[in-house]
């Protein structure tokens, strides 16, 4: 192998083992920071990793809403096939009721407790979030009209 060639090849194993390098660093990097979707049915199934952050959608069962110290507050979230129990401490959306679509940020402690650090809530009456009434719709439920 002449000289020319082999730095040309010393080059571009240089330039892949950077481009490998850059590439494992951004995907664990990025790791801690996605938050897959799961629904009540699938986080108790067990589809859904413990004390990793994920979103869980659903409405809040109507009646299971549970207020604590301060500002501690409890509720159950169902899909109408399952139900998980939602704790977040912190101020609820105005829009936050019963019976309505929300979606939770924060980690699965244990089978089907959601330890939240987020709650978002639908915009009006007749709003439910997209992955949420997909997964009503999957659980065998109609679409609700509006």
């Amino acid at each position: 192998m002449n000289p020319k060639r082999k730095q040309r090849l010393v080059i571009v194993l240089g330039v892949l083992v950077a481009v490998a390098s850059a590439t494992g660093l951004i995907t664990f990097a990025l790791r801690e920071n996605i938050n897959l979707f799961f629904t009540p049915t699938e986080i108790a199934e067990g589809k859904a990793p413990l004390e990793r952050r994920i979103r869980v959608g659903g409405l809040v069962v109507p009646g299971s809403v549970k207020r604590g110290e301060e500002l501690e507050v409890s509720f159950d979230l169902t899909d109408n096939a399952q139900q998980i129990t939602v704790r977040y401490a912190g101020i609820l959306p105005d829009l936050f009721r019963e019976g309505q679509g929300i979606i939770a940020h924060g980690k699965l402690i244990g089978g089907t407790l959601v330890e939240a650090d987020e709650v978002l809530a639908k915009h009006d009456e007749n709003y439910v979030p997209p992955e949420v009434q997909e997964a009503i719709e999957k659980a065998g439920h109609p679409k609700k009209q509006g």
